[in-house]
Protein backbone atom coordinates (compact mmCIF):
# COMPACT_ATOMS: atom_id res chain seq x y z
CA UNK A 1 0.00 0.00 0.00
CA UNK A 2 1.23 3.60 -0.83
CA UNK A 3 1.56 5.13 2.54
CA UNK A 4 -0.45 4.45 5.51
CA UNK A 5 -3.32 5.13 7.72
CA UNK A 6 -2.75 7.19 10.91
CA UNK A 7 -5.63 6.62 13.37
CA UNK A 8 -4.99 10.29 15.72
CA UNK A 9 -7.35 9.62 18.70
CA UNK A 10 -5.16 7.27 19.68
CA UNK A 11 -1.55 6.25 19.96
CA UNK A 12 0.99 3.44 20.88
CA UNK A 13 2.94 3.30 23.84
CA UNK A 14 5.12 1.10 26.31
CA UNK A 15 3.12 -0.05 29.20
CA UNK A 16 3.94 -0.85 32.11
CA UNK A 17 4.74 -4.44 31.90
CA UNK A 18 7.07 -3.14 28.40
CA UNK A 19 4.05 -4.68 25.94
CA UNK A 20 2.35 -1.80 23.61
CA UNK A 21 -0.82 -0.29 24.43
CA UNK A 22 -3.44 2.12 22.66
CA UNK A 23 -3.53 5.29 24.44
CA UNK A 24 -6.22 8.30 23.68
CA UNK A 25 -4.68 11.47 22.22
CA UNK A 26 -5.60 15.02 23.34
CA UNK A 27 -7.52 14.74 19.43
CA UNK A 28 -9.62 11.66 21.25
CA UNK A 29 -12.98 12.53 20.01
CA UNK A 30 -12.61 15.84 17.97
CA UNK A 31 -12.49 16.41 14.32
CA UNK A 32 -11.53 13.82 11.60
CA UNK A 33 -10.23 10.43 13.18
CA UNK A 34 -8.13 8.92 10.28
CA UNK A 35 -5.19 10.41 8.47
CA UNK A 36 -4.13 8.65 4.94
CA UNK A 37 -0.59 9.69 4.21
CA UNK A 38 1.27 8.46 1.17
CA UNK A 39 4.14 10.45 -0.33
CA UNK A 40 3.32 11.53 -4.03
CA UNK A 41 5.66 11.11 -7.38
CA UNK A 42 7.71 13.98 -6.98
CA UNK A 43 8.77 13.01 -3.51
CA UNK A 44 5.74 15.43 -1.19
CA UNK A 45 3.94 13.92 1.64
CA UNK A 46 0.16 14.17 1.29
CA UNK A 47 -2.72 13.18 3.04
CA UNK A 48 -6.48 13.14 3.04
CA UNK A 49 -8.38 12.82 6.21
CA UNK A 50 -11.76 10.79 6.85
CA UNK A 51 -14.40 10.74 9.80
CA UNK A 52 -14.52 7.66 12.68
CA UNK A 53 -15.71 4.40 11.65
CA UNK A 54 -14.05 5.24 7.74
CA UNK A 55 -10.86 3.08 8.07
CA UNK A 56 -11.62 1.23 5.57
CA UNK A 57 -12.46 3.87 3.41
CA UNK A 58 -9.26 5.29 4.35
CA UNK A 59 -7.00 2.12 3.16
CA UNK A 60 -9.26 1.74 0.15
CA UNK A 61 -8.59 5.45 -0.91
CA UNK A 62 -4.92 4.81 -0.44
CA UNK A 63 -5.00 1.89 -2.70
CA UNK A 64 -6.65 3.90 -5.32
CA UNK A 65 -3.73 6.25 -4.84
CA UNK A 66 -1.20 3.81 -5.51
CA UNK A 67 -3.16 1.97 -8.81
CA UNK A 68 -3.10 6.01 -10.24
CA UNK A 69 0.65 6.07 -9.65
CA UNK A 70 1.52 2.57 -11.21
CA UNK A 71 -0.64 3.65 -14.10
CA UNK A 72 0.93 7.11 -14.67
CA UNK A 73 -2.82 8.18 -13.88
CA UNK A 74 -2.19 10.05 -10.67
CA UNK A 75 -3.03 13.64 -9.74
CA UNK A 76 -1.63 15.91 -7.56
CA UNK A 77 -4.44 17.20 -5.26
CA UNK A 78 -3.22 20.31 -4.97
CA UNK A 79 -2.73 21.16 -8.85
CA UNK A 80 -6.61 21.38 -9.22
CA UNK A 81 -6.51 24.35 -6.68
CA UNK A 82 -5.34 26.78 -9.04
CA UNK A 83 -7.99 29.09 -10.53
CA UNK A 84 -9.11 28.48 -14.02
CA UNK A 85 -7.79 32.17 -14.63
CA UNK A 86 -4.09 31.45 -13.69
CA UNK A 87 -4.35 28.45 -15.95
CA UNK A 88 -5.48 30.02 -18.95
CA UNK A 89 -2.48 32.80 -18.16
CA UNK A 90 -0.42 30.30 -18.50
CA UNK A 91 -1.86 28.29 -20.77
CA UNK A 92 -2.36 31.26 -23.64
CA UNK A 93 1.39 31.72 -24.59
CA UNK A 94 2.18 28.16 -24.61
CA UNK A 95 -0.22 27.82 -27.74
CA UNK A 96 1.57 27.72 -31.57
CA UNK A 97 -1.51 28.85 -33.49
CA UNK A 98 -1.57 31.38 -35.62
CA UNK A 99 -0.81 34.76 -34.12
CA UNK A 100 -4.21 36.33 -35.00
CA UNK A 101 -5.97 33.27 -33.86
CA UNK A 102 -4.30 33.27 -30.51
CA UNK A 103 -5.06 36.48 -30.35
CA UNK A 104 -9.05 35.85 -30.63
CA UNK A 105 -8.92 33.33 -28.20
CA UNK A 106 -7.16 35.32 -26.07
CA UNK A 107 -10.38 38.26 -25.95
CA UNK A 108 -12.85 35.59 -25.99
CA UNK A 109 -11.77 34.23 -23.00
CA UNK A 110 -10.57 37.55 -21.41
CA UNK A 111 -14.39 38.91 -22.17
CA UNK A 112 -16.85 35.69 -21.90
CA UNK A 113 -15.26 33.81 -19.29
CA UNK A 114 -12.74 34.93 -17.11
CA UNK A 115 -14.76 37.81 -15.57
CA UNK A 116 -18.18 34.65 -14.82
CA UNK A 117 -15.41 31.26 -14.13
CA UNK A 118 -12.23 32.72 -13.83
CA UNK A 119 -11.58 32.82 -10.14
CA UNK A 120 -12.73 29.47 -9.80
CA UNK A 121 -10.44 26.82 -8.75
CA UNK A 122 -9.91 24.97 -11.66
CA UNK A 123 -10.58 21.46 -9.88
CA UNK A 124 -13.87 22.35 -8.74
CA UNK A 125 -15.64 23.03 -11.55
CA UNK A 126 -19.18 20.71 -11.84
CA UNK A 127 -21.14 20.79 -14.71
CA UNK A 128 -23.85 23.00 -12.93
CA UNK A 129 -20.94 25.45 -13.23
CA UNK A 130 -20.56 25.33 -16.74
CA UNK A 131 -24.50 25.42 -17.09
CA UNK A 132 -25.05 28.41 -15.34
CA UNK A 133 -22.14 30.45 -17.19
CA UNK A 134 -23.64 29.36 -20.23
CA UNK A 135 -26.95 30.47 -19.39
CA UNK A 136 -25.51 33.95 -18.34
CA UNK A 137 -24.22 34.13 -22.26
CA UNK A 138 -27.28 33.65 -23.62
CA UNK A 139 -28.61 36.17 -21.15
CA UNK A 140 -26.60 38.65 -22.37
CA UNK A 141 -27.36 38.40 -26.20
CA UNK A 142 -24.73 36.59 -28.07
CA UNK A 143 -25.56 34.34 -31.16
CA UNK A 144 -25.53 30.72 -30.52
CA UNK A 145 -22.45 30.78 -32.82
CA UNK A 146 -20.39 32.99 -30.84
CA UNK A 147 -21.21 31.12 -27.66
CA UNK A 148 -20.56 28.13 -29.41
CA UNK A 149 -16.90 29.47 -30.30
CA UNK A 150 -16.40 30.74 -26.30
CA UNK A 151 -17.75 27.28 -25.16
CA UNK A 152 -14.97 25.49 -27.44
CA UNK A 153 -12.08 27.49 -26.23
CA UNK A 154 -13.13 26.41 -22.52
CA UNK A 155 -13.11 23.10 -22.93
CA UNK A 156 -10.03 23.39 -24.95
CA UNK A 157 -8.33 24.77 -21.40
CA UNK A 158 -9.88 21.98 -19.61
CA UNK A 159 -8.41 19.22 -22.05
CA UNK A 160 -4.96 20.96 -21.83
CA UNK A 161 -5.78 20.78 -17.76
CA UNK A 162 -6.58 16.95 -17.97
CA UNK A 163 -3.41 16.51 -20.23
CA UNK A 164 -1.11 18.43 -17.71
CA UNK A 165 -2.74 16.16 -14.86
CA UNK A 166 -4.07 19.39 -13.15
CA UNK A 167 -7.80 17.47 -13.20
CA UNK A 168 -8.75 14.11 -14.10
CA UNK A 169 -12.00 15.14 -16.07
CA UNK A 170 -13.28 18.05 -18.61
CA UNK A 171 -16.28 19.55 -16.84
CA UNK A 172 -17.54 20.09 -20.69
CA UNK A 173 -17.67 16.50 -21.73
CA UNK A 174 -20.35 15.79 -19.25
CA UNK A 175 -24.15 14.76 -21.18
CA UNK A 176 -25.80 17.88 -19.20
CA UNK A 177 -23.28 20.08 -20.78
CA UNK A 178 -24.08 20.75 -24.21
CA UNK A 179 -22.56 23.40 -26.74
CA UNK A 180 -25.34 25.58 -28.31
CA UNK A 181 -26.96 24.62 -31.00
CA UNK A 182 -25.92 26.57 -34.47
CA UNK A 183 -29.31 28.70 -35.72
CA UNK A 184 -30.34 26.84 -38.80
CA UNK A 185 -29.17 29.29 -41.43
CA UNK A 186 -28.29 28.70 -44.74
CA UNK A 187 -26.42 30.50 -47.11
CA UNK A 188 -28.50 32.63 -49.51
CA UNK A 189 -26.42 33.77 -52.21
CA UNK A 190 -26.47 37.66 -54.04
CA UNK A 191 -28.02 37.80 -57.44
CA UNK A 192 -25.87 38.65 -60.21
CA UNK A 193 -27.80 42.47 -60.46
CA UNK A 194 -27.02 42.63 -56.58
CA UNK A 195 -23.54 42.10 -57.41
CA UNK A 196 -22.96 44.63 -60.05
CA UNK A 197 -25.21 47.18 -58.12
CA UNK A 198 -22.90 46.93 -55.09
CA UNK A 199 -19.95 47.35 -57.32
CA UNK A 200 -20.91 50.49 -58.58
CA UNK A 201 -21.87 52.03 -55.88
CA UNK A 202 -18.08 51.21 -54.66
CA UNK A 203 -15.54 53.68 -55.20
CA UNK A 204 -13.33 53.58 -58.36
CA UNK A 205 -10.69 52.99 -56.54
CA UNK A 206 -11.82 49.80 -54.74
CA UNK A 207 -14.92 48.47 -57.51
CA UNK A 208 -12.15 46.17 -58.83
CA UNK A 209 -11.91 44.37 -55.51
CA UNK A 210 -15.56 43.00 -55.96
CA UNK A 211 -13.86 40.56 -59.60
CA UNK A 212 -11.40 38.38 -57.56
CA UNK A 213 -14.18 38.16 -54.35
CA UNK A 214 -16.86 37.03 -56.73
CA UNK A 215 -15.02 35.64 -59.34
CA UNK A 216 -12.14 33.77 -57.86
CA UNK A 217 -13.83 33.24 -54.36
CA UNK A 218 -11.37 35.38 -52.27
CA UNK A 219 -11.53 36.19 -48.62
CA UNK A 220 -11.40 39.51 -48.16
CA UNK A 221 -7.66 39.85 -46.32
CA UNK A 222 -7.06 37.58 -49.51
CA UNK A 223 -8.42 40.40 -51.79
CA UNK A 224 -6.24 42.88 -49.82
CA UNK A 225 -3.30 40.98 -49.61
CA UNK A 226 -3.33 40.36 -53.95
CA UNK A 227 -0.23 41.27 -55.98
CA UNK A 228 0.65 42.07 -59.13
CA UNK A 229 3.01 39.05 -58.93
CA UNK A 230 0.37 36.30 -57.83
CA UNK A 231 -1.85 36.84 -61.30
CA UNK A 232 -0.63 35.15 -64.26
CA UNK A 233 -2.53 36.83 -66.81
CA UNK A 234 -0.99 34.33 -69.56
CA UNK A 235 -1.65 31.31 -68.08
CA UNK A 236 -5.21 31.91 -66.61
CA UNK A 237 -4.06 31.42 -62.72
CA UNK A 238 -4.64 33.29 -59.26
CA UNK A 239 -2.25 31.85 -56.84
CA UNK A 240 -3.43 32.61 -53.45
CA UNK A 241 -0.25 32.83 -51.12
CA UNK A 242 -1.08 35.43 -48.97
CA UNK A 243 -3.75 37.59 -46.96
CA UNK A 244 -3.74 41.13 -44.80
CA UNK A 245 -4.71 40.35 -41.30
CA UNK A 246 -4.76 42.79 -37.91
CA UNK A 247 -2.71 42.00 -34.96
CA UNK A 248 -3.68 44.26 -32.06
CA UNK A 249 -4.95 46.45 -35.20
CA UNK A 250 -2.11 46.56 -36.71
CA UNK A 251 -1.23 44.81 -39.85
CA UNK A 252 0.48 41.72 -40.80
CA UNK A 253 1.13 39.72 -44.01
CA UNK A 254 0.13 36.30 -43.19
CA UNK A 255 -0.75 33.03 -45.41
CA UNK A 256 -4.19 31.96 -46.20
CA UNK A 257 -6.75 30.70 -43.33
CA UNK A 258 -5.66 27.76 -42.77
CA UNK A 259 -1.96 28.14 -44.04
CA UNK A 260 -3.81 26.25 -47.32
CA UNK A 261 -2.07 27.97 -50.61
CA UNK A 262 -3.84 27.23 -53.48
CA UNK A 263 -4.27 28.06 -57.35
CA UNK A 264 -7.47 29.51 -58.34
CA UNK A 265 -8.45 29.77 -62.58
CA UNK A 266 -8.27 33.38 -63.43
CA UNK A 267 -11.77 33.85 -65.71
CA UNK A 268 -11.93 36.74 -68.50
CA UNK A 269 -13.55 39.16 -66.57
CA UNK A 270 -11.76 39.07 -63.78
CA UNK A 271 -8.30 39.33 -65.49
CA UNK A 272 -10.04 42.46 -67.46
CA UNK A 273 -11.08 43.93 -64.31
CA UNK A 274 -8.04 43.22 -62.80
CA UNK A 275 -5.83 45.04 -65.83
CA UNK A 276 -8.34 47.93 -65.69
CA UNK A 277 -7.47 49.11 -62.33
CA UNK A 278 -3.56 48.48 -62.87
CA UNK A 279 -4.07 51.56 -65.68
CA UNK A 280 -6.11 53.72 -63.53
CA UNK A 281 -4.67 53.15 -59.83
CA UNK A 282 -0.72 52.83 -59.49
CA UNK A 283 0.19 49.80 -57.41
CA UNK A 284 2.25 50.24 -54.63
CA UNK A 285 4.83 47.65 -53.22
CA UNK A 286 4.19 47.10 -49.51
CA UNK A 287 5.96 46.16 -46.63
CA UNK A 288 4.60 44.40 -43.81
CA UNK A 289 5.89 41.96 -40.82
CA UNK A 290 4.99 38.43 -42.07
CA UNK A 291 2.79 36.58 -38.84
CA UNK A 292 3.47 38.41 -36.50
CA UNK A 293 4.53 41.90 -35.74
CA UNK A 294 8.09 41.56 -34.84
CA UNK A 295 8.25 38.97 -37.65
CA UNK A 296 10.48 39.47 -41.17
CA UNK A 297 9.61 42.28 -43.54
CA UNK A 298 7.96 40.87 -46.39
CA UNK A 299 7.61 42.85 -49.90
CA UNK A 300 4.41 42.80 -51.82
CA UNK A 301 3.34 45.03 -54.95
CA UNK A 302 -0.49 44.77 -54.00
CA UNK A 303 -3.64 45.92 -55.98
CA UNK A 304 -5.28 47.67 -53.57
CA UNK A 305 -4.15 49.92 -51.25
CA UNK A 306 -5.14 53.01 -49.16
CA UNK A 307 -4.61 56.73 -51.25
CA UNK A 308 -1.80 57.05 -48.75
CA UNK A 309 -0.44 53.96 -50.32
CA UNK A 310 -0.81 51.49 -47.04
CA UNK A 311 -2.63 48.05 -47.33
CA UNK A 312 -6.46 48.07 -45.95
CA UNK A 313 -7.84 47.71 -42.95
CA UNK A 314 -10.79 45.81 -43.19
CA UNK A 315 -12.07 47.46 -40.40
CA UNK A 316 -11.70 51.16 -41.96
CA UNK A 317 -13.00 49.74 -45.23
CA UNK A 318 -16.13 48.35 -43.77
CA UNK A 319 -16.97 51.01 -42.20
CA UNK A 320 -16.05 54.02 -45.03
CA UNK A 321 -16.51 52.08 -48.23
CA UNK A 322 -18.31 48.69 -48.05
CA UNK A 323 -21.27 49.56 -45.71
CA UNK A 324 -21.89 53.26 -47.59
CA UNK A 325 -22.14 51.02 -50.71
CA UNK A 326 -24.62 48.80 -49.76
CA UNK A 327 -26.84 51.15 -48.28
CA UNK A 328 -26.77 52.75 -52.26
CA UNK A 329 -27.04 49.59 -53.71
CA UNK A 330 -30.01 49.08 -50.97
CA UNK A 331 -29.01 46.13 -49.92
CA UNK A 332 -29.50 45.50 -45.89
CA UNK A 333 -26.13 45.90 -43.59
CA UNK A 334 -25.41 43.02 -41.35
CA UNK A 335 -23.20 39.55 -41.18
CA UNK A 336 -24.67 38.39 -44.48
CA UNK A 337 -23.98 40.70 -46.52
CA UNK A 338 -20.73 41.39 -45.63
CA UNK A 339 -17.97 40.93 -48.43
CA UNK A 340 -17.98 37.64 -47.78
CA UNK A 341 -21.04 37.47 -49.70
CA UNK A 342 -19.26 37.64 -52.94
CA UNK A 343 -17.32 34.32 -52.03
CA UNK A 344 -20.79 32.54 -51.63
CA UNK A 345 -21.98 34.34 -55.03
CA UNK A 346 -19.11 32.54 -56.12
CA UNK A 347 -19.48 29.08 -54.69
CA UNK A 348 -23.04 29.31 -56.07
CA UNK A 349 -22.58 29.95 -59.54
CA UNK A 350 -19.86 26.81 -59.88
CA UNK A 351 -22.28 24.94 -58.23
CA UNK A 352 -25.15 25.90 -60.77
CA UNK A 353 -22.76 25.11 -63.65
CA UNK A 354 -22.05 21.59 -62.29
CA UNK A 355 -18.52 22.04 -60.45
CA UNK A 356 -17.66 19.37 -58.35
CA UNK A 357 -17.96 20.07 -54.96
CA UNK A 358 -13.63 18.57 -54.31
CA UNK A 359 -12.71 21.20 -56.89
CA UNK A 360 -15.35 24.05 -55.32
CA UNK A 361 -13.34 23.25 -52.08
CA UNK A 362 -9.95 23.20 -53.38
CA UNK A 363 -10.67 26.92 -55.04
CA UNK A 364 -12.38 28.10 -51.73
CA UNK A 365 -9.26 26.92 -49.70
CA UNK A 366 -11.19 24.46 -47.41
CA UNK A 367 -9.71 22.66 -44.83
CA UNK A 368 -12.15 19.70 -46.02
CA UNK A 369 -14.81 18.58 -49.11
CA UNK A 370 -17.30 17.76 -46.58
CA UNK A 371 -17.72 20.93 -45.37
CA UNK A 372 -17.90 22.77 -48.12
CA UNK A 373 -20.91 20.05 -48.78
CA UNK A 374 -22.35 21.12 -45.27
CA UNK A 375 -22.32 24.82 -46.37
CA UNK A 376 -23.71 24.58 -49.90
CA UNK A 377 -25.50 21.07 -50.33
CA UNK A 378 -29.15 23.32 -50.48
CA UNK A 379 -27.40 25.57 -53.78
CA UNK A 380 -26.62 21.85 -55.39
CA UNK A 381 -29.28 20.87 -58.06
CA UNK A 382 -31.61 18.38 -56.95
CA UNK A 383 -30.90 14.87 -57.68
CA UNK A 384 -34.41 14.66 -59.66
CA UNK A 385 -33.76 18.07 -61.94
CA UNK A 386 -30.51 16.19 -62.87
CA UNK A 387 -32.21 12.91 -63.55
CA UNK A 388 -34.54 14.34 -66.14
CA UNK A 389 -32.37 16.95 -67.67
CA UNK A 390 -29.74 14.05 -68.05
CA UNK A 391 -32.81 11.53 -69.47
CA UNK A 392 -33.94 14.34 -71.94
CA UNK A 393 -30.41 15.27 -73.26
CA UNK A 394 -29.77 11.52 -73.92
CA UNK A 395 -32.83 11.24 -75.91
CA UNK A 396 -32.31 13.87 -77.62
CA UNK A 397 -28.76 13.16 -78.40
CA UNK A 398 -30.31 10.09 -79.89
CA UNK A 399 -32.71 11.30 -81.81
CA UNK A 400 -30.73 13.75 -83.67
CA UNK A 401 -28.08 11.18 -84.08
CA UNK A 402 -30.68 8.96 -86.20
CA UNK A 403 -32.34 11.40 -87.24
CA UNK A 404 -36.13 11.95 -87.36
CA UNK A 405 -37.07 9.24 -89.95
CA UNK A 406 -35.00 6.63 -88.20
CA UNK A 407 -36.58 7.99 -84.88
CA UNK A 408 -40.55 7.20 -86.42
CA UNK A 409 -39.75 4.38 -88.29
CA UNK A 410 -38.48 2.52 -84.30
CA UNK A 411 -41.31 3.66 -82.86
Amino acid sequence: MAGHVQDRWYKTEPGPDGKPVKVKTERFGTGLRYRARYVGPDGTERSQSFPDKQKRKAEAWLVNVEADMSRGDYIDPDAGKVTFEQYVISWIPTQTTDPATRESVESRLRRHALPHIGKRPIGSFTPSHLRAWMRTLEDAGLSAAYRRGIFAHVSTVFTAAVEDRVIRINPCSSRSVKAPRLDPRKVKPWSADRVMAVRKALPDRYAAMVEPAAGCGLRQGEVFGLAVEDVDFLGGVVHVVRQVKLLHNRPVFAPPKGGKQRDVPLPEMVAFALAGHLTQFQTREITLPWKTLDGPPITATLFFSSPEGLSLNRNRFNDRQWRPALRAAKVPSGRDNGMHALRHFYASVLLDAGESIKALSEYLGHHDPGFTLRTYTHLMPASETRTRAAVDRAFRNAAAADGPETARGNS
